[in-house]
C-alpha cells in the first residue's frame, strides 16, 4: 500500500515530534482542535518545546484545525492524551472524540493507527465500534486499525523518536506490515513486530506501571528509613555497588504517564474480576507522598517554634519533571494544597515551568527565584538544573536571619554536609 497522505491527530508532545519526523518522508496533515496551538505553529514557533521552533518553520506539514483536511489522508495516527478522572477511572472522552473525527472523514482503505496509552483492548473494543459507526465503513474489510504505543519522554533530549525502538502492531499481517514499513521511516532505531494488538496496549500500560511501582518501594523504605533515623540516600548509593542493584530514588510521581498508566491497568483488571494488589498499593504510597511531605514541612516549623500560619515557605520546582516546562499533573501542587490545610500560603517559583499554564490551571502565580526572600523553610521539589548549581551561599540570603533555618531538599540533589545542623535542619526523601 502507497501512503500518500499521513495525518496525525493530537500535535502535543507526543504528536508532534511524530508529525515532524514524518514529514520529512511523506506529505503530513498536522490536526488539533486548538486553534491557539495551530496558530503558533503556523508562526514558526513550538508550544511544546519539544521539537524547536527551527523544525516547526522548516517542516512541510500542512497545519490545521479544520477536520475537512483530514479527508485528503489514507493513514490516521491518533495521539490524544488519555488522563484520569477524579475518581482514577480511564477517561477514554480525548481518544472516542478523535475516533468520531477520523471515522466522519476517512476514505475506503484507510489505516488507522492509536498511540495513545489504553488498557488491552480499547482499540478494537471501544475505538473500533466509533469508526463505524461515524463513516459507515466496516472495520477488516473497508479500513484497517493498528496499534503503536507511545514512547516519548517529554523534554528527554536523549530517547526521542529516532533512538528508540518502536512497537507495533495490527488487527491482521497484512495490517502490522504495513504500519511496520510505515514506522520504520522514522523508527531508525528499528521496529518490534508485536503479536496482537492487545499484546502492544498491554506492552505500554506496564511499562510505566513497572516504574511506578519500583518508585513506590522507593517512597516507602524513605518512609521507613526516616523513622529508624538512616538517611535514604546513602542507603541507596550503598545499595547501588551491587551489579543487578535497580537505581531508582524515592520522590513525587507526577505527569501523564507514570501517575495515570496504571489505573489503566487496574481498571481493566476490576472488570475481569482482579483486584490489583501491587499496582494499586504502589500507587497509594506515591499519590500520599504530597501530603507526606507537608507534614514534616509543619513538623520542621513546629520544632523551629515558628508561628505556622504566619510562616513563609518557598516552594522551588512546579514543573512535573526536572528542566521541564510542563506542568499538567505535577505532584507538587500536592504539597501546596496540603499546606493550605495548615493556613501556609507558600511562595513558589520555578523559571523553567510555564507560567500562563501554572496560572490557569492551579490559579499558581510562580515568581522569579531572585524574589525568594525572608523565608522560614524552602522546599526544593524539582531537580531542575537552575537550581543544582545554587549552593550554601544562595540560601544563605533567602532564609530570615531567626533560628534554624529549614531546608527540604526532596530529591537530595545538594551535599547535606554543606549545611551544619547547628545551622540548619536539612531533610530529604
Amino acid at each position: 500500500m502507497e501512503i500518500k497522505k499521513l495525518a496525525v491527530i493530537g500535535l502535543g508532545y507526543v504528536g508532534m515530534p511524530l508529525a515532524v519526523a514524518f514529514a520529512k518522508k511523506l506529505h503530513v496533515i498536522g490536526f488539533d482542535l486548538n486553534q491557539e496551538k495551530i496558530r503558533l505553529y503556523r508562526q514558526g514557533v513550538d508550544p511544546t518545546k519539544e521539537v524547536g521552533d527551527d523544525a516547526v518553520k522548516n517542516t512541510s506539514m500542512m497545519f490545521t484545525s479544520q477536520e475537512k483536511d483530514l479527508r485528503e489522508a489514507d493513514f490516521y495516527i491518533v495521539a490524544v492524551p488519555t488522563p484520569v478522572r477524579d475518581d482514577k477511572t480511564p477517561d477514554l472522552a480525548p481518544v472516542l472524540s478523535a475516533s468520531e473525527i477520523v471515522g466522519r472523514n476517512m476514505k475506503r482503505g484507510a489505516i488507522v493507527v492509536y498511540e495513545s496509552t489504553v488498557y488491552p483492548g480499547v482499540t478494537e473494543e471501544e475505538c473500533v465500534p466509533v469508526l463505524e459507526q461515524e463513516s459507515g465503513l466496516k472495520c477488516g474489510q473497508d479500513f484497517k486499525v493498528g496499534y503503536s504505543p507511545e514512547r516519548i519522554n517529554p523534554c528527554d533530549k536523549e530517547h526521542v523518536l529516532s533512538t528508540i525502538v518502536k512497537v507495533v502492531s495490527g488487527m491482521d499481517e497484512e495490517t502490522l506490515e504495513i504500519v511496520a514499513q510505515v514506522y520504520e521511516l522514522v523508527a531508525l532505531a528499528g521496529v518490534y513486530r508485536a503479536k496482537s494488538i492487545k499484546v502492544a496496549e498491554a506492552a505500554k500500560v506496564i511499562e510505566n506501571s513497572q516504574r511506578d511501582i519500583n518508585i513506590a518501594f522507593m517512597n516507602e523504605l524513605s518512609i521507613i528509613f526516616h523513622r529508624m533515623g538512616i538517611d535514604t540516600k546513602a542507603v541507596l548509593e550503598a545499595a547501588g555497588t551491587k551489579w543487578n542493584f535497580l537505581n531508582f530514588r524515592p520522590g513525587l510521581v507526577g505527569g501523564h504517564c507514570i501517575g495515570v498508566d496504571p489505573y489503566y491497568l487496574t481498571h481493566k483488571a476490576a472488570q475481569m474480576g482482579y483486584h490489583s494488589q501491587v499496582i494499586l498499593s504502589g500507587r497509594r504510597i506515591n499519590d500520599d507522598m504530597g501530603r507526606y511531605v507537608a507534614e514534616h514541612i509543619v513538623k520542621g516549623l513546629i520544632k523551629a517554634e515558628r508561628a505556622i500560619k504566619k510562616s513563609k515557605v518557598a516552594i522551588l520546582g512546579f514543573a512535573f519533571k526536572e528542566n521541564c516546562q510542563d506542568t499538567r499533573n505535577t505532584k507538587v501542587i500536592d504539597i501546596i494544597n496540603e499546606l493550605r490545610e495548615y493556613g501556609i500560603e507558600p511562595f513558589v517559583s520555578d523559571d523553567v515551568a510555564d507560567k500562563h499554564e501554572a496560572e490557569q490551571l492551579y490559579g499558581i502565580q510562580l515568581l522569579p527565584v531572585e524574589e525568594i526572600r525572608d523565608m522560614d523553610a524552602i522546599v526544593v521539589c524539582v531537580q531542575h538544573e537552575i537550581f543544582q548549581g545554587l549552593g550554601r551561599a544562595w540560601f544563605e540570603q533567602r532564609f530570615s536571619g531567626t533560628g534554624k533555618k529549614l531546608l527540604f531538599d526532596l530529591k537530595g540533589m545538594y551535599d547535606r554536609e554543606d549545611f551544619p545542623e547547628r545551622e540548619y535542619d536539612y531533610w530529604r526523601l
